[in-house]
């Protein structure tokens, strides 16, 4: 395999570093890895975000997401992301108001990373 999970390439297990010794595409496609070390099955893998490649546009990380305030097109103030669930049909938004909203387009209007806000449709709020 190439790129980033090519023999020699680093990532972090559970905040430790280590080298990909081996891999190869498993079923379905995945990354099959072998680490210079053993780790336990469902450790968390992860890699520096300088390391990451820029998403295409209209595509963002879940860290990116996370603490952006979110408001309705007219001002109206919803929460702060909290968390990003991911689901059958699309992925939602979990606010910290308890507020659970699809990330979905017709939902979604604007994310403004550098305004730190996520602007949504008026009628996805439950208590309007």
């Amino acid at each position: 395999m190439e790129g980033r999970f090519a023999r020699g390439a680093r990532l972090w297990v559970d905040g430790f570093e280590v080298e990909i010794v081996g891999s190869k595409r498993g079923s379905g496609g995945r990354p099959v890895l072998k680490l210079e070390r053993p780790v336990t099955r469902g450790a968390t893998l992860s890699v520096p975000r300088e390391a990451l490649p820029e998403p295409e546009p209209d595509a963002y990380y879940v860290f990116q997401l996370v603490g952006l305030a979110v408001e309705e097109d007219r001002g109206r103030a919803l929460g702060q992301v909290v968390e990003i669930h991911n689901g059958p049909a699309n992925d939602s938004l979990e606010l910290d108001s308890g507020l659970l909203l699809p990330l979905v387009a017709a939902c979604v209007l604007d994310v403004d990373l550098e305004a730190g806000r996520v602007l949504v449709a008026r009628g996805f709020a439950d208590d309007e």
